[in-house]
């Protein structure tokens, strides 16, 4: 595949959970990798150096570090690299955080994507493929969640913002005739994966031995979606051809105004009850919890589950890791990485 695009690929969030595996799957398949990231302290930096130095060195692959709220920067980054495909997997992330600190969002969501945008539009790239979330979902009593669906109605401000990536993106779409695809992903979890999602710190609590937090008590139930299925749907839709007919995800007055945008859901289309991914986390890790019980926090959602038929059908792609391989995996990989920092 690799010799079929001389260009780079600007992958953003390189040094992220998402960005860090789509950017190594490229590079595994012989591309070159443009990655950009602002290495910010939302998480643990170590964690997101440790990502990149599985990135440097490798042939192929360059480093920005760079944010992409900066305009001026980006544009140059766009301007040297003159990517065909653009991966836009970097964003401020998380529902709890954007109610303490609102402005990151509008800076790297909305302003950042629109710097992408801007820059996919100077470069005439073939496609971009961005990230949106289950998120924009909010609490819609309508499962499994369609992309037909009104999402008009976020319950946060995160979830705001990637509604708004999509309209963006749209837009974008119609007035420059730029390939998108965006894909509304589905709690994503496995190795590398975010200290701030529930797998990772309640693993992370039962191997310290400290109590975890179970909002809700313990009454939701999420779409939990392996890193690896993500990272291939990924890579599978950004070499998609060039679409010629939006058939999966907008009214067809919508189609024809913007016919080549398109959003999916990609998810394992399984929801699970949180308590049944906390009982499955104590068997690998033999260990039992210490719960401690708490009521819904703002901004949260009772359910998430992915209705991925318009993927199947137009990619033949369907998500397929079962969840206790999953986090076997995750458990094997935190252990080796904890391990080798203590």
């Amino acid at each position: 595949m690799a010799e079929h695009i001389p260009t780079p690929i600007i992958v953003t969030g390189a040094a992220g959970f998402i960005g860090f595996h789509v950017a190594r799957s490229l590079l595994d398949l012989g591309h070159h990798v443009v990655g950009i990231d602002n290495m910010n302290a939302y998480y643990d930096v170590n964690l997101k150096e440790a990502r990149l130095a599985q990135l440097k060195g490798r042939n192929g692959f360059t480093f920005h570090r760079t944010d992409i709220a900066d305009r001026d920067a980006i544009s140059t980054i766009f301007e040297n690299a003159r990517p065909q495909f653009v991966a836009h997997l970097a964003a401020q992330p998380g529902v709890r955080y954007s109610l303490e600190n609102p402005h990151a969002y509008v800076e790297s969501n909305v302003s950042g994507f629109l710097n992408i945008l801007e820059g996919c539009r100077a470069c005439e790239v073939k496609h971009l493929a961005y990230a949106s979330s289950s998120s924009v979902y909010g609490n819609s009593p309508n499962v499994p969640y369609d992309v037909e669906q009104n999402v008009d109605n976020p319950i946060s401000l995160y979830a705001a913002t990637k509604k708004s990536n999509e309209l963006m993106a749209h837009a974008y779409s119609h007035l420059w005739n730029i390939p998108v695809t965006g894909l509304r992903f589905f709690t994503v979890y496995g190795p590398w994966g975010r200290p701030d999602m529930a797998v990772y710190s309640f693993t992370k609590a039962i191997r310290d031995g400290k109590t975890i937090k179970v909002f809700n008590n313990g009454d939701l139930r999420r779409d939990f979606t392996y890193i690896d299925d993500i990272t291939s749907g990924v890579v599978k839709v950004l070499f998609s051809s060039r679409p010629t007919d939006n058939q999966n995800s907008t009214p067809e007055a919508r189609r024809q105004i913007a016919p080549n945008y398109r959003l999916y859901n990609i998810g394992n289309s399984e929801p699970v009850d949180l308590m049944q991914m906390i009982e499955t986390l104590e068997e690998l890790t033999g260990r039992e919890a210490m719960k401690e019980y708490l009521p819904m926090q703002p901004g949260d959602v009772y359910e998430t589950f992915a209705d991925t038929s318009a993927l199947e059908r137009d990619f033949g792609f369907k998500i397929h890791t079962p969840l206790k391989q999953g986090l076997a995996a995750f458990v094997a990989w935190y252990d080796t990485y904890h391990s080798g920092r203590s």
